[in-house]
């Protein structure tokens, strides 16, 4: 099936574009995958399913291959399942493209709403996908080159089965202490059977403490007089009397399970007298969620840890109401509640309440009213979700983060385009004045605002990790050394400067450059928290594999990490602005006195060098910024590409035919006039297959300048077309996205790669430095291939 479909797609190719060398790569890149697939998948698994014709998409191709152990498929713009790996098509019985997957009404509505998030949004998401008796979070991601593909990925919902949790407890020692007070309990599933009990039902039930229980009909093993007493079938009417009390797993689930306590009507010990009191606090105790009894009055009788704990109970203070619990508008529906439960019949639902200990998050108390238990009528159940909300409230900030940070990115380079043509033309301009010129002094006002402005989208690109960086292996004290005295200068006298450094640190990859300017951002942002003067200390310190995973965190993952932390005794950050301060133009300051890029950008650059950063801060006591940057391993890494090397003025002049390619008129126009003044012959294209055109229509070229994103044949089309004739033909990218966003695409052998925006005089500096080595050698033409 593979093969049938790497053949296939190789035959599309070659209707599509009539070329058989490019048919043919493509056919040998996606058998190559296709191995790559069937290396990685279960021995005993079927091929993974690819439909013919539109598996053309190495980086989906390479998606589905890295997601084995989930269930993944992936869609194109028309809803068509272009490929999905053998785990999807077992858990959805075939190959049917998301969202018409059989899993109800409701499933298909949310998976389709997470489509249309993800189309718009570049990400969309289904918290539980209910599959027969399986949930599943669903992630939906828009990828491929163009990113006109949905990957969507199935995974299980670990949950905590409490059902499983109280079968294993009544069968074991909290069951046998139950029984040895006259406690008999059964698990009863939603079709009336058993699924549970202690020793002490099964003796009553069924005339021995060993006797199979499980599945039998639980009503069949009771029954009742004309008085309305429950007794056990096999004692008939000399057996005596029983209380039942049912617990319901799920009040909202009438089919669910329900655990039931049965006590002897005419001996059944009051709640503190006697043991049975005890063992039921045990028993309770030990269930993972919390539970709590209250009396006729509301009193509480009794709270388990996992209750006090979810309700955020002050143990010098513990609440004496249930109403004492929650805020002020919500007392009043918890007491008529409790009361209600407490006198009349046995009932159990929920009500949504906001506890005091945390106000913005609203839980849900489960109450249900208790007989046989003495003074206690009323049970109360509360599941403490703290750590729940905080994971949502963690994803919902990376979610904002990402969609920002795309927003950002994408206005950066449509500005990069715009400043690339102004400072262009006024580079231009200044070639025919000279210093006190009346329009001198104007241009170069223009010039420099379009430089600031330039600045400013470098920020947003660092923010949404865009940016262009000049990786290189370092050590963290040695990047602090370098900026210790510009933080002096910038601190001032008030604010005393401390540098600690740890030992054995290990190295580092990244852009020196950047990590100056984190620094210098993180400490800038401190003095002016600062006002009246304090103490800022910088302290790097190696932080290994086992004490990240001590840490236990979410976010970070477990490896070795060199620290900086960047420590100041100012104000402190407000626990409702700690959130938001990585978000770009999100400020504190006056109006006028900050643009909100500082943090954002310092956000930006350490995620991009493969880092993370944490905030922490009290008021008044001073705020902590914690960078992980993870520890350089030197043979899993490639050198850092060296520097683009520097002309002296004088070496700017060239000769040579350069082919620019350009969509933007703005920016061909300028990037033409300034190579010619430079002594270029240019010819000009607005497109890749004008430029094809081109290359066939004139002498062979010198130099290939192309713009890398442009529609309908983008650069590294054009580039590798040309290179089919003119193997040694140098090439010159030139963008307004960063380098390391396009990487993968403009992976080409020979190929250098100009950002934008850039001047007049960095256009020819590159210009002259990717003709350097062409010119040291043959001096002449592009050699056309044989």
């Amino acid at each position: 099936m593979i093969l049938l479909g790497a053949l296939a797609s190789a035959g599309v190719i070659l209707w599509a574009v009539g070329s058989m060398a490019l048919a043919a790569g493509f056919g040998a890149g996606a058998l190559a995958l296709a191995g790559i697939a069937l290396a990685l998948r279960p021995a005993a698994a079927a091929p993974v399913a690819v439909a013919a014709g539109r598996g053309g998409d190495p980086a989906l191709m390479n998606a589905v291959i890295e997601s084995d152990t989930i269930a993944v498929a992936v869609t194109d713009r028309d809803g068509m399942l272009v490929c999905a790996n053998d785990l999807f098509g077992a858990w959805f019985d075939g190959y049917r493209a998301p969202p018409g997957l059989g899993v109800g009404d409701i499933g298909v509505a949310r998976l389709t709403a997470a489509g249309r998030d993800a189309w718009r949004d570049g990400r969309g998401r289904v918290e539980r996908l209910n599959r027969d008796a399986v949930q599943l979070s669903v992630d939906v991601v828009r990828a491929g080159i163009g990113e006109d593909h949905l990957v969507w990925r199935f995974r299980p919902v670990a949950s905590f089965d409490l059902v499983k949790e109280a079968r294993r407890l009544l069968a074991g020692d909290a069951g046998e202490r139950l029984g040895e007070a006259g406690i008999m309990a059964a698990l009863v599933g939603g079709d009336g059977r058993i699924s549970g009990g202690n020793r002490a039902f099964a003796l009553r039930a069924a005339g021995r403490p060993d006797a199979a229980i499980e599945g039998r009909d639980f009503v069949t093993l009771l029954s009742a007089d004309k008085n309305g007493l429950i007794r056990f079938e096999r004692e008939g009417a000399t057996g005596g009397p029983l209380r039942l009390l049912q617990v319901p797993f799920d009040a909202n689930d009438p089919a669910g399970a329900t655990l039931v306590f049965l006590l002897d009507d005419d001996a059944t010990p009051r709640l503190g007298e006697g043991s049975a009191s005890s063992h039921l606090e045990t028993l309770l105790g030990m269930l993972p969620l919390g539970f709590a009894l209250a009396d006729r009055d509301g009193h509480f009788l009794f709270m388990n840890e996992a209750f006090a704990r979810a309700a955020g109970v002050d143990g010098q203070a513990p609440p004496v109401f249930p109403s004492d619990l929650v805020v002020r508008e919500d007392k009043g529906v918890v007491a008529d509640t409790v009361r209600r439960f407490a006198s009349g019949p046995p009932m159990s639902g929920d009500i949504a309440v906001r506890l005091r200990a945390r106000p913005d998050d609203p839980v849900a108390l489960s109450i249900a009213g208790a007989r046989g238990l003495g003074d206690a009528t009323v049970l109360l159940s509360l599941k403490d979700n703290a750590e729940e909300s905080r994971l949502k409230r963690q994803v919902a900030q990376a979610t904002k983060m990402q969609a920002v940070g795309q927003l950002a990115g994408g206005v950066a380079h449509d500005f990069n385009n715009i400043l690339t043509a102004i400072i262009g033309h006024c580079d231009l301009m200044l070639m025919r004045h000279t210093p006190g010129d009346s329009d001198y002094d104007d241009i170069q006002q223009i010039r420099a605002n379009s430089n600031r402005a330039a600045s400013l989208t470098r920020q947003l690109l660092a923010f949404s990790r865009q940016q262009t960086l000049r990786p290189q292996v370092l050590q963290l004290p040695d990047v602090v050394s370098e900026v210790f005295n510009l933080l002096k200068r910038l601190l001032g006298e008030t604010i005393t400067l401390t540098v600690k450094h740890g030992r054995n640190l290990g190295s580092v990859r990244a852009d020196p450059g950047q990590l100056e300017q984190v620094i210098v951002n993180l400490a800038v942002n401190a003095r002016d928290a600062m006002p009246a003067g304090g103490t800022l200390t910088l302290q790097t310190y190696a932080v290994s594999n086992a004490e990240v995973r001590r840490m236990n965190s979410d976010i970070l993952p477990v490896g070795d990490y060199t620290a900086l932390r960047v420590t100041d005794t100012g104000t402190g950050i407000p626990a409702d602005v700690l959130p938001k301060i990585f978000e770009p133009f999100f400020t504190t300051k006056e109006v006028g006195k900050g643009t909100g890029l500082g943090l954002s950008t310092v956000y930006g650059i350490v995620k991009q060098s493969g880092g993370f950063i944490f905030a922490e801060s009290e008021l008044d006591q001073g705020t902590s910024f914690v960078l992980y940057l993870p520890v350089h391993k030197a043979d899993a890494q490639a050198s850092a590409a060296p520097a683009m090397p520097k002309e002296r003025p004088s070496e700017l002049w060239g000769s040579g035919t350069i082919l620019l390619v350009e969509d933007e008129a703005m920016v061909r126009a300028v990037a033409e006039r300034a190579l010619t003044r430079h002594g270029y012959k240019v010819v000009t294209a607005t497109n890749g297959e004008e430029a094809l055109e081109q290359l066939e229509a004139h002498e062979p070229f010198d130099l290939l300048i192309s713009d890398v994103v442009m529609p309908t044949m983008d650069g590294p089309t054009l580039v590798r077309h040309a290179r089919e004739k003119y193997p040694e033909l140098p090439i010159l990218f030139m963008s307004g996205y960063a380098e390391e966003q396009l990487r993968k695409s403009i992976d080409i052998a020979r190929v250098a790669f100009l950002p934008k925006p850039f001047s007049v005089q960095q256009l020819a500096e590159a210009a002259r430095a990717a003709l350097a080595p062409k010119q040291a050698g043959e001096g002449g033409g592009a050699t056309p291939a044989d």
